[in-house]
This record gives C-alpha cells, structure tokens and sequence, in this order.
C-alpha cells in the first residue's frame, strides 16, 4: 500500500470498533506554510507533532488515509520496554556510549508514553505488567542476560525470573519453560492512544489533515509537499510513513523499510473463570520465538492474540483460521470460544531491527523515522521526542541513531519480500532445529 491511496477507512478490527476518539479531521485543499510538515499520522507522527508543538513550532500533519490507520491503530498494543534488537551490534558505529544511550532511550520510551496518557487524560486501557515467555532453555539463557543486564542498570521496575512452577501465578498454560516478570512494560488500546494524541496535537495548535496524501516532494531551502488538493511549505520535513510511505514518494528511505504483515483476533468477552484460568493478573505476554505469539486481555476482557508475521506482501485468505490453533495451543481451556474480530497490517522492519532515524543525505532539512520492527509504540514515541530535539538545536541523541548505517533491500519493491521471506523461513527453520 503505497502513501498516495487516500479515502479509506480503519481497518474492522476490535480497536476501530471500541474507538472513543471519533474525531475527523479535514482534507487540506489550500497551500499553507507552517514550520514543520508532517508526512504520517500514526504514533511517530502525532507525537512529533505534540513535541514540536510545545517547542512553539507550527506544524501540519498530512495523512492519506484517517489518524492510526497503519500500524498504530492496528497493531497488539503491547508497550515493552526497550528499543532495536541486539544493540550492541552497533558499538563499532556508535561506541559503547551510544549503546548505552539507546539503551536507556528505551526505558525512557515507556515513560513517555505513560506522562503522555496521564498528562492528556487518554482513555487508551492502559495496564502495567508484561512477560517474556521461554519455550527451550536458549531462551531462559537470554532472558537471564536481560534480567542480569536490567538489574545492574538499577531498572526502577519488579522484575522477576519465574521458573516453570512460577509461571501458574500469572499465565495459565503449560507451553512454556519460565520467563521474566516486568511490571515496568504492559498494554493498552493503541488506536484510542494515537487518536487521543491526534487530539491533544490539535488542542496545542497542530493542524491534522485527513485524506490528504503526500503526493510529490519538492526539496529546497523551504521543502514543499503537494497533496492532491493542497500543498504545504515548510522549512523542516518529517517522512514518518513507516511501511506505507511508498517508494515512489522518497526512494532513499523507501528501500531501507520492508512492510511486512502481522495478524490479530479477539475472543468474544471471557468470563470470570475463563479470564481466571488464562491471564489472572491482566498481564500481557509474547514469546521469544522467531514466529512469536503475542497476547493479553482488552478492556472487556477478550483475549486479543497476535503473531503469524508474514514477509509474502500477502495476507492469509482466513486469518481466524491460521491464528486459532495457535491460540488454542497456548489455551486448550478456551477451546470452542467465538471468533468476533480479525484483522492485520503492516509493520515495517529494516535489515538491522534498528529504527531508523536520520535525515535525507540530499536534504538535511528532511527527516525520517521508520522501521520499527514490531516494537513501535515506545519507539515511535522517543522518536517523536529525538525529531523535534534536534530540529529544534540539541542533536545528540538524534545523532547517535543518525550514525547508524541501514542496508537498502537489495532488488527493489518487487524482491524485496520473497528474499526476506527465504531468509526468515532459513531462520526459523535453524531455530526448530536449535
């Protein structure tokens, strides 16, 4: 799906269906010129809009379709603590400093969103408590490295290895080995976050345009973006489309994103004795497997459980059907429950599962913040926070990800997925032998 489909409504999913922020915001059919433009209404950018904002910026978001409609609104809705997949690997880049840096950006994340929710008074189901969930020793060897890892850096959360006889205080399923307890990561409703945010932006001033796809970026001093009806001068861009940006539209940062797709369902409501059996304490959860399974309870209490990421640029026929036994493999005791929403989206990952974030080599007055690699609901918040640091002149945070290098796929659109879906299937394939 490339940023110039325009007119389309959320996908019918249990978060557009319980959505408790139904504002519509307008199709931008004039020129107008603000300081910072906004290409991407989802979490990266509405919350650099609400930084720059109360940095006293003007600032236009432009969205193709409605606030949250890609990943934000979509996604599990899990906000876990850190941000990038081994960052140590980056040390020859950024030094043992940036490493650090990054490390505890991804504590900071959390909070962001946290003061964020408290200071706009968001209705979003937010809940505190999350596991990571061990099915073969290697993976308790790893959560044991996070934990020893967390414990020395003075994590200000319980955090809590949990052997097998533990597991039964917090999960009711027989399927895992151990895990680690934080109650300083949990869950929420995403959809009803961002467009919360989306609500607090224009109350500082932003100006939210629906259905107002970028269509054409014209680079200079003031970079100009034309939509179909309208255009927008500024003197800063931000390119925060993540996997829907289009490769058409910014071809640098187009390569370096894959979109791939990840899939939901949510039960009917639980019972008390269902929800008692599953998820006692509302905690919410993922493996550490390559094909993960991730799940926790919603508000009224359904079991929403995700997983099935896909690399093929095509969506299972039946979604239910593949999910299910998945679920029903976690829960046996829910087997025969009912089915009442499915839906998926698309995530973007980058070669290294470092979100990238950094400026146009051709135009250092464009910005990008992309490739979130399934962990964006911290991530896209500090980078909202990283952006609008550095244009507004303190830059060393948003260096230490700028340094970073991102591998272009190889290939272009058309190859991009079926190579990834070859090297995803060789590694789980090595995984299952492991």
């Amino acid at each position: 799906m490339a940023h110039t489909a325009s007119n389309l409504p959320h996908t019918s999913s249990f978060y557009a269906a319980t959505a408790k922020y139904p504002q519509r915001y307008p199709v931008l059919t004039e020129s107008i010129s603000v300081d910072v433009c906004i290409v991407g209404g989802g979490f990266s950018g509405v919350n650099s809009a609400i930084e720059l904002a109360q940095r006293g910026y003007s600032v236009a978001v432009l969205e193709a379709n409605k606030i949250g409609w890609g990943a934000s609104g979509r996604n599990g809705g899990e906000l876990i603590r850190g941000i990038g997949h081994g960052i140590e690997q980056f040390t020859n880049q950024i030094g043992k400093e940036g490493v650090a840096a990054i490390s505890q950006m991804g504590l900071e994340a959390v909070q962001i969103v946290k003061d964020r929710v408290e200071a706009f008074s968001i209705d979003c189901d937010l809940a505190m408590g999350y596991c990571d969930l061990a099915m073969k020793p290697s993976h308790m060897k790893e959560l044991q490295e996070d934990f020893d890892d967390l414990s020395a850096n003075q994590y200000p959360h319980e955090i809590r290895m949990l052997e097998k006889a533990d597991l039964a205080e917090v999960i009711g399923s027989d399927r895992y080995i151990g895990g680690m307890l934080d109650m300083g990561s949990g869950h929420l409703h995403p959809l009803n976050l961002v467009t919360g945010e989306a609500a607090a932006a224009v109350g500082l001033g932003v100006q939210l345009f629906e259905d107002s796809a970028a269509t054409e970026i014209i680079k200079g001093q003031k970079p100009i973006v034309n939509t179909a009806q309208g255009q927008v001068t500024c003197n800063y861009l931000l390119l925060a489309g993540n996997a829907y940006i289009g490769h058409k539209l910014e071809p640098y940062i187009g390569g370096k994103v894959l979109p791939a797709g990840s899939y939901i369902i949510a039960t009917e409501p639980l019972n008390d004795e269902q929800v008692a059996s599953t998820i006692p304490k509302n905690m919410a959860f993922a493996d550490l497997s390559i094909a993960l399974d991730y799940y926790h309870l919603s508000g009224d209490n359904r079991l929403l459980f995700g997983g099935l990421c896909t690399y093929s640029g095509k969506d299972p026929k039946d979604i239910t059907g593949a999910l299910l036994p998945n679920l029903e493999r976690v829960f046996p005791q829910l087997k025969g429950v009912s089915i009442d929403f499915e839906w998926g989206g698309m995530i973007g990952i980058g070669a290294n599962r470092l979100p990238q974030i950094g400026q146009l080599p051709d135009a250092p007055n464009i910005f990008y913040a992309q490739a979130y690699s399934g962990h964006g609901v911290n991530a896209t918040h500090m980078a909202g926070k990283v952006i609008a640091e550095a244009i507004s002149g303190t830059a060393e945070r948003f260096d230490v990800f700028a340094k970073v290098k991102h591998m272009t796929f190889p290939g272009g659109p058309l190859l991009r997925s079926p190579l990834l879906a070859i090297g995803m299937t060789y590694h789980r394939l090595k995984e299952a032998l492991s």
